[in-house]
C-alpha cells in the first residue's frame, strides 16, 4: 500500500477522493445496509462497525465522516479568520451523499425500532438471542482478516491478542445503574460510546451499559427528553470529530496493524455474547438445551456467511463495471 504524508488533520487522501460515486437508484439497498448497522448498535455486545465491515460500507462511511469533520473545522476557521467557506464547501462536495444519506436514514429508523424490540428480546430470551449474535460475530472475524493488505504476520497476531484481551476485560465489566445521570456525564458517555460505534469489535451499547447510560438513553428516547437527547448528540459529535480522522489515517497508512487489532477486538468481544451469563455479566457453564443453542450459533454464522458472500459478489461486479467504464473512456 502506498504511503503519503497525510496526517489526520489534513485533507483526505487521493485514493478516497477518487472513489466512485453511487446512484440514487441504489438508495433502498443502502438504507437496508444502514438498517443492519442500526440494529447491531441497539444490542449490547454487537458493534455497528462490525456490521459495516460485513456489508462493505466501512471504508466509505469513515471517509465520508472524515470529509464532514474536515468541512466543519474548515467552516469554523474560515468564519473566524474571515477566509470564507470555500474549503468547507469543497470538503462537503467530496462526500458521496447518495450513499451516506440512505445509510444514515436506515440506521436511524432501525436503531429506534430495535431499541424497542431487540433490546427487550435480549432481556426476555437472553440465551437464544446471544447465541444467534455470537454466531454472527464469530463468522464476521474473517472479514478484517480478508481486508489485510498482506498475509498475517507474528507481529499482527501479537496485536490481535492484546486487543482480544482488552476487549474481553472491557466486556466483562459489571453493568452500572444510574437513574438520573448529569448532562455533563451524558456528554462524556456519548463521546466515548460513539467511537465504539465506528470501531469493529467494540459495542457502543455495551459501553453505555458499563457507563450506566443504556437504560437512561432508552427512557429519554421514549419520553422525548430534549435536554438529554441534545446532550447525548453533542457528546457524540464532539467524540466523533476528535477520533474519525485518526481512524481514517490508520485505515490508509497502518491498515495491516489496524485490521489485526480489529480482529482481536471482535474475538474478545465474543465474551459479551456468551449465551449463559448471570445478572452481573458473569460467565456460567452451559446448561439447558445446549443443542438448541449450538444450532442458533450456527444459524447466526450462516446468516453472516451469506452476507459476506453477497457483498463479495457485489464488490466484484462493481469492479468489473468500473473497469469496463474506464476502458470505454
Amino acid at each position: 500500500m502506498a504511503h503519503d504524508a497525510t496526517s489526520p488533520a489534513d485533507a483526505p487522501t487521493t485514493s478516497t477522493l477518487a472513489a466512485p460515486r453511487t446512484t440514487w437508484s441504489r438508495a433502498p439497498l443502502h438504507a437496508a445496509r444502514g438498517g443492519l448497522i442500526g440494529a447491531a448498535e441497539s444490542v449490547p455486545g454487537i458493534s455497528g462497525g462490525t456490521v459495516a465491515l460485513v456489508v462493505g460500507l466501512y471504508d466509505e462511511l469513515i471517509a465520508a465522516a472524515a470529509h464532514v469533520v474536515h468541512a466543519g473545522r474548515a467552516f469554523v476557521v474560515g468564519v473566524v479568520r474571515r477566509r470564507g467557506t470555500a474549503e468547507a464547501a469543497a470538503a462537503l462536495r467530496r462526500v458521496d451523499w447518495r450513499l451516506v444519506l440512505p445509510v444514515l436514514a436506515g440506521m436511524a429508523v432501525v436503531l429506534v425500532l430495535s431499541l424497542r424490540t431487540l433490546a427487550p428480546l435480549l432481556e426476555s430470551h437472553p440465551v437464544p438471542t446471544r447465541a444467534v449474535f455470537a454466531g454472527m460475530i464469530a463468522a464476521s472475524v474473517a472479514v478484517p482478516l480478508g481486508m489485510m493488505p498482506a498475509r498475517p504476520r507474528v507481529r499482527d497476531g501479537a496485536y490481535a491478542l492484546v486487543a482480544a484481551v482488552a476487549a474481553f476485560l472491557l466486556t466483562g465489566l459489571p453493568p452500572v445503574a444510574i437513574e438520573e445521570p448529569s448532562l455533563w456525564y451524558v456528554v462524556l458517555g456519548a463521546a466515548i460510546a460513539i467511537n465504539a460505534l465506528v470501531v469493529p469489535g467494540l459495542s457502543g451499547s455495551a459501553l453505555l451499559v458499563v457507563l450506566g447510560l443504556y437504560v437512561p438513553v432508552q427512557a429519554a428516547l421514549d419520553g422525548r427528553d430534549a435536554a438529554f437527547v441534545g446532550a447525548f448528540a453533542l457528546g457524540a459529535v464532539l467524540g466523533f470529530a476528535a477520533f474519525v480522522r485518526t481512524l481514517q489515517w490508520l485505515l490508509h497508512e497502518r491498515r495491516q496493524v489496524t485490521m489485526a487489532v480489529v480482529t482481536g477486538l471482535m474475538v474478545g468481544s465474543l465474551r459479551a455474547l456468551w449465551p449463559w451469563q448471570d445478572d452481573d455479566r458473569g460467565l456460567l457453564a452451559p446448561q439447558g438445551d445446549v443443542g438448541q443453542v449450538v444450532a442458533l450459533v450456527v444459524a447466526g454464522a450462516v446468516v453472516v456467511g451469506g452476507l459476506v458472500a453477497w457483498e463479495r459478489r457485489r464488490a466484484a461486479r462493481a469492479r468489473v463495471a468500473a473497469d469496463a467504464a474506464a476502458a470505454v473512456s
